[in-house]
């Protein structure tokens, strides 16, 4: 049977679209026309209702914005969910609290489905490129079975054990990313307010031991005050609200997480949730300190 994916964001997209691009038989959903006629141009089929997609696919891979989202596609504690999960793998590519992922694969796998829990390292431009690094989690016969449709997207898949620790691990490594980009942010305009070549700060830190492919492409958009979206505010401040409460749950002292996250907030409140990440440094123009 042919592969379903629901969710045409701005990761799922190009995710999607190696997909194709693979080979794959893709079966495709989202609420949004515009993504789907895409998709198909590339050779995939769509649907109109969630209920086609199931019906058409026994594999379905979610990249969904939300819990909401993922209960809505898979109706969870509706009359259909038995009939969407039962006998259904079931990707999920999606980030989410720790709690929703271990009890989403509990209910997937007593309606008689598979799941395995599969959240990505990456923003758009290494979807584009099918260079996403992926965390695995579920039984391992799933597992194996997920393995070479996660190929087109991913240069790399780790398996970290049951799940939630796919999740817990993307949350991690989310805090890191969180703070690196705003620390960037708070360089990048105190070379500003120094008056300093900012494409020499740019080749400096590209030279040096700092350089990384998230400093390259998030100080390149910071230096020319490019905030097209490849990673959305409002999706980070989404996931710093997620690692926040998995923080405070394990007993986790995270303050940078705590500055960083109302950095971004802060850009998210002035209107801008729909540019990238990298226009956090825009928290810091005011009088050349967080606003």
């Amino acid at each position: 049977m042919p592969t379903g994916f629901a969710g045409l964001g701005l990761m799922g997209e190009p995710m999607a679209a190696n997909l194709c691009r693979a080979g794959v038989d893709l079966i495709v959903y989202n609420r949004s026309p515009r993504s789907r006629d895409a998709l198909q141009a590339l050779g995939a089929g769509a649907v109109d209702t969630p209920a086609a997609l199931f019906d058409a696919c026994d594999t379905v891979i979610l990249m969904l914005a939300n819990d909401q989202a993922t209960d809505q596609i898979l109706d969870r504690g509706g009359a259909d969910f038995a009939a969407r999960a039962g006998g259904h793998l079931i990707i999920n590519m999606g980030t989410h609290s720790l709690a929703f992922a271990q009890s989403l694969e509990a209910d997937v796998r007593a309606a008689g489905g598979s799941f395995v829990e599969a959240p990505v390292s990456g923003s758009r431009l290494p979807a584009e490129a099918g260079a996403l690094v992926a965390m695995l989690a579920g039984d391992p016969d799933a597992v194996a079975r997920a393995r070479p449709l996660l190929v087109p997207m991913c240069r790399e898949m780790i398996e970290t054990g049951a799940v939630p620790s796919a999740m817990a691990m993307k949350l991690a490594v989310n805090l890191y990313l969180v703070a690196t980009v705003a620390a960037l942010g708070e360089a990048a305009n105190l070379a500003r307010a120094l008056d300093l070549d900012l494409g020499l700060f740019e080749q400096i830190i590209a030279s040096g031991p700092l350089r990384s492919d998230v400093a390259a492409a998030k100080l390149a958009k910071m230096v020319r005050d490019d905030f097209a979206p490849q990673a959305a505010i409002r999706d980070v401040c989404k996931n710093a609200s997620l690692v926040a409460d998995a923080a405070a749950a394990a007993g986790a002292a995270a303050p940078l997480l705590t500055e960083s996250r109302r950095l971004f907030e802060t850009v998210l409140a002035a209107g801008h949730g729909e540019q990238d990440m990298a226009a956090v440094v825009t928290a810091f123009h005011e009088a050349g300190k967080p606003a």
